[in-house]
């Protein structure tokens, strides 16, 4: 059963691979394409964001894209170069995700922290911990985000599943905790915000040691 569930959940997240990512926050690690339209001696095909969170481009210097989704940091490139040509037409689009670490907790096959590429989505983040277990409530699938802990997001797993609405298939970002329900009552307070806090903490000091070169 285990392995069925498993492979479901592999064969759904590479089927919904070209899931939109324009709620992705981009970071250090990002490569992006960034295209100018008319403007073909601007376009940059691929170009990796430093560790500074910044790239170099063309006539406007170092531009800072970390913490930015796709569409903002767009946003941000047409901005500079509208002080050279008359509303630019700019994309950027990620052409390969930094690895992302997550927590996916509660009703999984196992439960941990994992590193995550491509779109760091929902799906990827179960598959990850290889899948749900048997008293896992699909209905109630609990995103909790870094930067809005008492804000988890509610997923009906099965609007994603049975009813193909990829839009549920949400994008995860660094240090973000996925919470599998069981079948009885949740506390959102007792029963997944104490286990986001150690999580949490165990995050930081990991991103602490690792800047540091302990």
């Amino acid at each position: 059963m285990r392995r069925l569930v498993v492979a479901v959940l592999l064969i759904f997240a590479f089927s919904v691979r070209g899931v939109s990512a324009s709620d992705y926050i981009l970071g250090a690690g990002d490569v992006v394409g960034i295209h100018i339209f008319g403007v073909s001696d601007l376009n940059i095909p691929e170009l990796a964001i430093r560790n500074d969170g910044k790239v170099g481009m063309p006539l406007v210097g170092d531009v800072e894209l970390a913490g930015l989704t796709p569409t903002a940091a767009a946003d941000k490139v047409k901005g500079l170069l509208a002080y050279y040509y008359e509303n630019p037409l700019v994309t950027v689009n990620v052409i390969n995700f930094r690895t992302t670490r997550v927590y996916v907790l509660g009703q999984v096959n196992r439960a941990g922290s994992y590193e995550l590429d491509r779109e760091h989505n929902l799906m990827d983040a179960i598959g990850a911990a290889q899948g749900w277990t048997k008293d896992a409530l699909k209905t109630k699938v609990y995103i909790v985000r870094k930067d809005k802990p008492q804000k988890p997001e509610l997923v009906n797993l099965l609007d994603l599943l049975k009813r193909g609405d990829t839009s549920k298939n949400y994008v995860l970002n660094d240090g973000d905790i996925v919470f599998l329900t069981d079948n009885h009552k949740v506390n959102i307070i007792e029963d997944v915000i104490s286990l986001v806090y150690p999580a949490w903490l165990l995050h930081n000091w990991t991103q602490v040691k690792n800047n540091n070169g302990i």
